[in-house]
């Protein structure tokens, strides 16, 4: 659902994040570059610690500081650096241009504020609307997203929700300003399969309804293909592969991304083969990386991958991939 002209509204270049701890400085977002283009899903893959959330929470200055520290990039929005933005700045764009729904809904809402406050309050602060028109907003949001009664419930309290409901409240919180682009950071991860199928379902239904981009970011690459236009495969702070949905399922070229693909059970007619399983640990991320990352663990490693980290390189107009086994210098 590609909007005709594909234009970028948001594009990012080499963003580079460091969390400063006791036991040293973690490298945890390492020269990340993409764009997200209107009207796009873009999925953002890979194993708990690869540098997603970091990622998107960096470009709106979410995370604390300190000890976490942007020490490089930029983030174009509107012709504007969202690195570079004061924080006044950016806090007129959270919420009102860009949306977010974060990980966990039983402690994302806040416990001592009803959910119609929490709903109103970005419509009020952004959109400047009186407490009557802002009511009037929310109850259409939670009509929106499925809540019932949604008048009654206003002025209930989080814990009065369940787990999927609540997320539908985070949902709705996002949306309050509709925003062109929303960022959703493993929305279902705590929900049963059920509820996530409705949140999944409901994301589906919004985009359609308000052509707006959106960023998903998951482990779960079972939810990617069905949702997703292109994904990007992160692996250890850096991207690894980038490529359309359908390609990077039907070809993938990093090692990494090929295990996370074996290891998915499929319904084919070859159920007797067993899953594959990706060797080792995680890279320590206390020391940037001088050669690929992911070497120690990959199947194919030779002599250059120890020697050299690989740049993301174009393999095809639309397919990128940072191996050696796959750049033709």
């Amino acid at each position: 659902m590609l909007a005709k002209n594909g234009a970028n509204v948001l594009e990012v270049h080499n963003l580079k994040t460091r969390f400063h701890t006791h036991d040293g400085t973690i490298h945890a977002v390492n020269g990340v570059s993409f764009e997200l283009k209107e009207g796009e899903l873009l999925g953002i893959v890979g194993e708990s610690g690869c540098g997603k959330s970091v990622t998107v929470m960096s470009l709106l200055k979410l995370i604390p500081i300190p000890p976490g520290e942007i020490v490089d990039g930029r983030a174009t929005f509107h012709g504007r650096d969202l690195i570079a933005m004061s924080a006044n700045e950016i806090r007129h764009v959270r919420g009102h241009q860009i949306g977010f729904i974060f990980q966990d809904p039983m402690t994302s809402l806040n416990p001592v504020m009803t959910i119609g406050q929490q709903i109103m309050e970005p419509i009020r602060a952004h959109l400047g609307k009186s407490r009557d028109e802002a009511r009037d907003d929310a109850i259409r949001l939670l009509r929106m997203i499925g809540i019932p009664m949604a008048e009654a419930r206003l002025d209930d309290y989080p814990h009065q929700f369940s787990g999927g409901m609540r997320q539908r409240v985070m949902i709705a919180i996002a949306l309050s300003c509709i925003p062109q682009v929303l960022i959703a950071d493993e929305p279902t991860t705590a929900l049963d399969v059920t509820i996530q199928a409705q949140i999944i379902d409901l994301i589906k239904q919004l985009r359609r309804e308000l052509g707006m981009s959106i960023i998903w970011i998951t482990h779960d690459l079972g939810i990617v293909a069905g949702i997703a236009d292109r994904v990007i495969v992160m692996y250890g702070g850096y991207i690894v592969e980038q490529a359309p949905v359908k390609e990077l399922y039907a070809n993938p070229k990093h090692p990494y991304t090929q295990g996370l693909l074996g290891s998915l059970p499929r319904l084919e007619e070859r159920m007797a083969e067993r899953l594959t399983n990706i060797k080792g640990q995680p890279p320590n991320l206390f020391s940037e990386p001088t050669s690929c990352p992911f070497a120690p663990r990959c199947p194919y490693v030779f002599e250059r991958c120890l020697e050299e980290n690989p740049a993301l390189w174009p393999i095809s107009s639309n397919h990128k991939v940072a191996c050696w086994l796959e750049i033709k210098e």
